[in-house]
């Protein structure tokens, strides 16, 4: 209680100390601060139980623990999401995007850390997932509950949530810009002045934390050995179809198998079933182990070797032709390992498995392309330009894949390329498929925000609170001298005509019953059956604003019945979702 007393003090000296913009900035700063100190954790935590794990393993020899490492570490997970979380926090950017189009932003406050641990044991164990979603979502829920605790609106609370997004992403890969632009290009903000500079602050604050207490080390180390030459020009091209299409494969094959997944229905065989298929794949090709980054390190510094350290295919190492068949099966692999990951209870993102699969699509373009003589490609820089390519596509993020790909790798003398396979990539896989992995599944039911405002406001608004339900019913075996009784009593012009059991047959128009309703005559003799019509349509009450737009637009109808269930619910009429649509539209876009 005396914590309440203390906050509302506070609150109210803010008011009168500080203006919101201001308060607004301060907030994003310290939000940027606490979710860089949570990619610190993650990160850090990661590596050490990867470290542990593996220490002993040599690079030669063939070891069985990978057989059960994964499945451990799903369990651990899944015990402690059932026991202690109680809670789902599997598709962590997914999430955040229901929770501001559906939650007014609210996240549960067990997130601010309950992904974190969760993450730990699935990677750190060797889940082939990465660690930038739950980590995302670990920074989303700090702003989210923080903008809260201050009592602040939705369209701030979700600038929040975009700052711990911001913050995260800075923090995780010490790529200020890239966690900008990730939010304002996946989260889908408004590009304001408003939004940006908390952003900025955010995402600039969570990469100096990380730096200040880890230095100038970065994820993935480069240095430029051959230069961007003009010749080269149609092989970026080649390689951004190439990873387009690769991206299509992650989109689809991962959502076609993980909904054959989700038809187990028992979790603790589909988490033996998914442990022991993980770790069989992960025995046979060691690069699907955890992150992959390392892996990625291998094929920049031209250590081909490393692809097949600690596999029984150790041997093909020195073999041009089988290597690349190898590679090809740990591309194709990859997604079944990641899906099978999340599928089976382990908690990650598709951040770390769309630069893997990036970085090998780049590497075997160039290699097989080497193959030939008449080119000489750097399987270096296209194995880091083939990260761009992969995540512009899945992610539909062609900027945050140029800007994070630039940044963690110090590559700024091969922009152009990464540019154009980036394009590339995001053009291809658009044909196919014009939602991200991340958005798919809401787009589909009509829970998704976009830069459309249109679009947007109507995703915010809810046909429940535009439903009116003070119309008079009236029987269809009434007379008209009672339903002249009943319009003397009523305020408005249209009245449902509803059976006993509840169920709507039709409508009576206060316009088609105007030129008998004053002649006594026809009063006893005339029945409410014969004068009421069909509406041109019928809505149910879980109708999405879009739809709901649509039937009216068809019909060129004013008003429109809606049932519940089957049963008679009340009306909607255009004109008040029209002046919802004006508030809503004002609280929106409200700087």
């Amino acid at each position: 209680m005396k914590n309440k007393s203390l906050l509302s003090q506070f609150l109210i000296w803010r008011m009168k100390h500080i203006k919101e913009r201001q308060f607004v900035l301060i907030l994003s700063f310290i939000v940027g601060l606490v979710s860089g100190l949570a990619a610190l954790i993650l990160k850090t935590t990661i590596h050490q139980t990867h470290h542990f794990l593996t220490q002993s393993i040599h690079v030669e020899s063939v070891n069985l623990l990978y057989l059960g490492y994964p499945m451990v570490g799903i369990l651990l997970t899944v015990l402690y999401v059932k026991f202690f979380v109680k809670d789902n926090i599997g598709h962590g950017v997914s999430r955040i995007l229901y929770a501001i189009s559906q939650k007014n932003s609210q996240i549960k406050s067990h997130n601010n850390y309950s992904s974190i641990i969760a993450s730990t044991l699935t990677i750190g164990f060797g889940g082939s997932v990465g660690s930038e979603a739950p980590v995302v979502l670990t920074g989303a829920s700090i702003g989210s509950n923080l903008g809260r605790m201050f009592h602040l609106n939705y369209k701030t609370i979700t600038l929040m949530v975009g700052c711990g997004v911001a913050g995260a992403i800075g923090g995780i890969f010490k790529a200020p810009m890239a966690g900008m632009v990730f939010t304002l290009e996946v989260l889908m903000l408004d590009l304001t002045m408003a939004s940006l500079i908390p952003l900025l602050i955010s995402s600039i604050t969570g990469a100096s934390v990380v730096y200040f207490f880890m230095g100038k080390g970065v994820l993935l180390s480069y240095g430029i050995q051959d230069s961007f030459v003009l010749s080269t020009f149609p092989y970026y091209i080649l390689l951004g179809v190439f990873t387009g299409f690769v991206s299509l494969y992650f989109t689809r094959a991962g959502m076609y198998l993980e909904s054959q997944i989700e038809r187990i229905t028992n979790p603790y065989k589909k988490l033996i079933l998914g442990g022991l298929a993980l770790g069989i794949l992960i025995f046979l090709f060691p690069p699907l182990y955890g992150e992959g980054y390392k892996t990625i390190q291998f094929l920049i510094d031209g250590n081909v070797d490393g692809l097949v350290n600690n596999s029984v295919f150790y041997f093909l190492k020195d073999n041009y032709w089988l290597l690349l068949i190898y590679v090809i099966l740990i591309l194709v692999f990859k997604v079944i390992a990641t899906t099978i990951t999340t599928g089976s209870g382990g908690v990650g993102g598709i951040f770390a498995p769309a630069l893997f699969l990036g970085g090998i699509s780049g590497f075997f373009v160039a290699r097989f392309l080497n193959a030939f003589d008449f080119v000489k490609l750097s399987e270096s820089n296209f194995t880091l330009i083939g990260m761009a390519g992969v995540m512009a596509g899945v992610m539909h993020a062609p900027l945050t894949a140029i800007f994070l790909i630039v940044e963690i790798t110090g590559g700024y003398a091969l922009f152009i390329p990464i540019m154009i396979t980036a394009t590339i990539a995001y053009l291809t896989i658009m044909y196919f498929e014009p939602h991200s992995i991340y958005t798919k599944r809401l787009a589909k039911r009509g829970e998704l925000i976009t830069h459309n405002k249109d679009k947007a406001v109507l995703t915010l608004m809810k046909l429940g609170k535009v439903i009116e339900t003070d119309l008079k019913k009236i029987d269809p075996d009434a007379t008209l001298g009672e339903l002249v009784k009943t319009i003397s009593h009523s305020h408005r012009n249209i009245f449902p005509v509803v059976d006993k059991e509840g169920t709507l047959l039709g409508i009576v128009l206060l316009d088609d019953i105007r030129h008998i309703m004053f002649n006594p005559d026809m009063y006893e003799e005339t029945y409410v059956r014969e004068l009421m019509t069909m509406p041109p349509a019928i809505l149910e009450a879980d109708a999405l604003m879009d739809v709901v737009m649509k039937r009216f637009e068809e019909t060129g109808a004013w008003n429109l019945p809606v049932t519940l269930n089957g049963k008679y619910y009340g009306f909607v009429s255009k004109s008040k979702i029209f002046n919802v649509y004006r508030r809503v539209l004002v609280h929106f876009s409200d700087e």
